[in-house]
């Protein structure tokens, strides 16, 4: 019979979780894993992009090519070609014959622009770094904490029934001790369900959550109508009319009126528009969804820790609308799953729970453990 209790005891020790260690506060996860991917491609897209468009154009050395006439010399060829760089305004006539101009300047600070798209797609995510990562990384922590020493607890709790069902002399009264305790709610963890329960009437995350969405579904959305601008107004005229019959040229007789130029890197700007564009209007229903994701409950790991006592935020249906703090903080506890050890446990509990027999007599990990430590024997049915 002391063979069969410092067996069970040792079960027991076993089944206790290890104290946390101090590097589960530096690995936690902060962001979900689809945002972090739109965040590694909204900025590091348009980055990579411009590293190629700047190596293009130190590469290739002049940005245009113009047409200079035959009597020009190499000096003043090539001042046609900075000067024409410098204004990129576009000569021409409209049907009527009149003269009209057309700044191409998009084309210069296209590279820039790009630099700026990128410095707006990290914006939504400073955001969401300074104004809601702090108190989510307190709020993951304690409650991952929580949960773990709640599983410890049940653990220790079934130790304690089990010292004091050996040393009592009527098996029967310690069962209906056992059942009235259980009936008035001894049992349960106040502190861990009241805190979660505080957090749905908070709304402080969810807002910095959904206002990151929108910031970067806008973005996404300003970058692609301004791509489909370049594109309509000047990505399609690679070639120009330009003058440089200005200032002290002005008046020289030899220079003709106007001088037809080539944008050379015109092909790569529109690659890397298009590039950017199409990522980008695929990336719109990602953020879509990221959003939506708030607008249901993640039950599955809430209804996991209904095994531990008392543990009812399911069934007693406090789960309200899911617009609020909690429904946040179980995204990322999905996302912190592996710095959550005790939901292993009782995810087997519950497997468990599900192909015995007689699933009455299991309704908290309490029960589990008490029939894993002998004590069905003596055990009423419920």
């Amino acid at each position: 019979m002391s063979l069969s209790h410092t067996a069970a005891e040792y079960m027991l020790s076993d089944a206790l979780l290890p104290d946390p260690s101090s590097s589960r506060a530096k690995g936690l996860r902060l962001e979900l894993p689809s945002d972090r991917l739109l965040k590694f491609v909204t900025v590091g897209l348009p980055l990579f992009l411009v590293s190629l468009a700047f190596a293009r154009e130190f590469s290739a050395g002049s940005q245009i090519s113009c047409f200079s006439p035959t009597n020009f010399t190499g000096k003043q060829s090539a001042y046609t070609d900075t000067a024409c760089w410098d204004s990129l305004i576009h000569h021409g006539f409209d049907a009527e014959g009149r003269a009209i101009t057309k700044s191409l300047w998009a084309l210069k600070v296209f590279p820039y622009s790009l630099l700026v798209v990128a410095v707006l797609m990290y914006l939504p995510y400073l955001l969401w770094r300074y104004a809601a990562a702090p108190a989510l990384h307190c709020d993951l922590l304690f409650i991952i904490d929580e949960l773990d020493k709640s599983y410890n607890r049940s653990v220790r709790l079934v130790q304690h029934m089990k010292k004091v069902q050996q040393a009592s002399a009527e098996p029967e009264q310690f069962w209906e001790e056992y059942e009235r305790a259980r009936q008035e709610r001894y049992f349960e963890f106040p502190l861990l369900e009241r805190y979660l329960t505080c957090k749905q009437h908070s709304h402080a995350l969810v807002f910095i959550y959904i206002l990151r969405n929108l910031l970067l579904l806008l973005f996404l959305a300003a970058t692609c109508l301004y791509l489909v601008f370049l594109h309509l107004n000047i990505f399609f005229q690679d070639e120009f009319s330009c003058s440089i019959k200005t200032g002290l040229l002005q008046a020289e007789p030899h220079i003709p009126l106007l001088i037809p130029c080539k944008v050379v890197f015109f092909s790569v700007f529109q690659l890397i528009s298009l590039s950017v564009g199409s990522v980008y209007v695929l990336l719109i229903p990602v953020v879509i969804y990221n959003a939506l994701q708030l607008c249901q409950w993640d039950k599955g790991l809430l209804s996991v820790y209904e095994m531990l006592p008392a543990f009812d935020l399911l069934s007693r249906r406090m789960l309200t609308c899911p617009l609020n703090d909690l429904n946040v903080i179980l995204l990322f506890l999905r996302a912190n799953i592996s710095e959550l050890t005790s939901f292993s446990r009782l995810n087997a509990v519950s497997a468990l729970r599900e192909a015995t027999a007689n699933k009455e007599d299991i309704d908290t990990v309490i029960d589990f453990m008490t029939l894993l430590a002998g004590l069905e024997t003596t055990k009423p049915k419920h």
